[in-house]
């Protein structure tokens, strides 16, 4: 989940419708002329599927099939993406040999079960966050993939799709702030209440909010403090103001500890409807000589639209604009899925930042304050 509505309605309508900078190394330009792979679609439960697809056509990919149980979805999806040929089942897909990748946004909890039955074919595979739900289902993700030798990735979109924290993660890589000490990840949403669809309100569909939103936080936090071991050090949930929903949590947040950093962070559901946006979801990454902070959606009462990044260091603080940086995991998953290497997002990181999470889900302490 995250805050924009997830409804059949609005998901069929949104698919249609300086010094430090110098000091970075010189970022890739990705563009392709011609299709590099062939990729499929089994499952679009959630419109993250729209940037997924987006990803590795830039990537060079060629969708060429889809499959969802859904029809109001599926004509939504096809408006979008025409090209896309429409399976009779799963395993018209699964079975189809030029097919390298699929791709799912299916409902959470059914990510994982679909992505091991991806690999046992001898494909890769990209699901949405959070691509896998549970800690059993992460040892036997694991055990799949060390067996098949395939791809398992998971689509962390506030990384990956967001042009700012892309900047950020190029500056704090080149040491515009010295060394990272922590990072403060924040992922408000709106709720939206009556445009979700039923499995959205009931935790073992969509594993919890630490499992859900902040699986966001958890792979920024290895990623920018560059942690390859990490422990949960207190997390905490809570249902603080939807008694008519018991199996929900609306808040959470989290503290860890990683061999090369600290990570804090806190999610919840209570965007209000006066902000322009579904969430002002923040990024801090605190340095031994600067900090970055990156507001990816919006910038209250400052700059319009999305993708801000400042930076304080020891001589200034300034706004970088980042409109034009490029997105490189798409085509570097394509790189991936063709050579057989760990450009886009090494395999452990993308398992340890599942593991984390889930592991402070798990061990959440049950908040009682009701507001």
């Amino acid at each position: 989940m995250t805050g924009e509505p997830v409804d059949r309605r609005q998901f069929i309508a949104g698919l249609a419708g300086a010094a430090a900078l110098a000091s970075a190394r010189p970022r890739e330009v990705f563009t392709v002329s011609a299709p590099r792979i062939k990729f499929a679609v089994i499952g679009i439960n959630h419109a993250h599927i729209n940037s997924q697809v987006g990803a590795v056509l830039r990537g060079g990919g060629e969708l060429a099939w889809l499959y969802a149980k859904e029809p109001d979805l599926v004509a939504g999806f096809q408006k979008q993406f025409p090209q896309a040929k429409l399976a009779r089942t799963e395993q018209e897909v699964l079975d189809d040999p030029s097919i390298q990748l699929v791709l799912s946004s299916i409902v959470p909890e059914e990510r994982a079960p679909l992505g091991i039955r991806v690999m046992q074919h001898g494909k890769d595979y990209m699901a949405d966050k959070p691509g896998i739900t549970t800690l059993a289902q992460l040892a036997e993700v694991k055990k799949v993939q060390a067996a098949t030798k395939r791809i398992y990735s998971i689509m962390y979109s506030e990384r990956f799709e967001n042009r700012a924290t892309v900047r950020a993660a190029e500056l704090a890589r080149a040491g515009a702030i010295g060394k990272v000490i922590q990072t403060v990840g924040l992922g408000p949403h709106r709720i939206n209440p009556s445009t979700r669809p039923a499995w959205f309100w009931e935790k073992p569909r969509f594993g919890g909010i630490l499992c859900d939103i902040a699986s966001h936080q958890a792979d920024q936090f290895l990623y920018f403090t560059n942690s390859t071991s990490a422990e949960v050090v207190a997390s905490q949930v809570g249902n603080l103001h939807h008694p008519d929903h018991p199996n929900f949590e609306d808040f959470g947040d989290v503290m860890l500890r990683g061999n090369n950093g600290l990570g804090y962070i806190r999610c919840d559901w209570f965007t209000p409807d006066g902000l322009p946006t579904w969430g002002d979801t923040r990024l801090t990454i605190i340095g031994t000589s600067g900090f970055l902070e990156v507001r990816k959606n919006v910038d209250i009462a400052g700059r319009p639209g999305e993708n801000h990044l400042f930076l304080a260091d020891q001589k200034e603080t300034r706004y970088i604009d980042c409109k034009d940086v490029d997105l490189p995991y798409g085509p570097r998953l394509v790189d991936d899925v063709l050579n057989r290497t760990e450009t886009a997002m090494t395999q452990a990181h993308c398992f340890l930042a599942t593991e984390i999470i889930l592991k402070a889900q798990a061990q959440a302490a049950t908040l009682t304050l009701k507001v």
